[in-house]
């Protein structure tokens, strides 16, 4: 049996796997930054379970990776940090999307029951 801890975690990482798989090799640049921010955000929030995403696109670090004179860079997860609150039964789940050694990690911050004990 999945407990709802459980399942609020794996919502999650269907949602982190939609955001990143779908969205990254999207042309962005500092002008286009916010508006692809909100496309993001909206687009997951669209699934089940999510009730709030925050995308935040760096532009210095899209700045730094145009490499050609067409004035935009292809979107990664090193130009990125995004959060997310996904709420399934009585649980919320909080994670994070950031830089760590390199590698844009995804990682579980902390659950939430319902009662308001926090279980990671």
């Amino acid at each position: 049996m999945v407990t709802d801890p459980q399942r609020a975690c794996f919502e999650a990482g269907i949602k982190f796997g939609s955001l990143y798989h779908q969205f990254a090799g999207t042309p962005v640049s500092p002008d286009s930054a916010r508006s692809l921010e909100r496309a993001m955000a909206e687009a997951i929030e669209n699934q089940p379970y999510c009730e709030s995403v925050t995308v935040r696109i760096d532009d210095d670090a899209v700045v730094e990776a145009i490499d050609h004179e067409n004035g935009y860079a292809e979107l990664t997860g090193r130009l990125m940090d995004v959060e997310m609150r996904i709420e399934y039964g009585g649980v919320a789940v909080r994670t994070r999307m950031e830089m760590e050694d390199g590698y844009p990690l995804m990682k579980l911050v902390g659950v939430d029951d319902d009662d308001g004990s926090e279980t990671a």
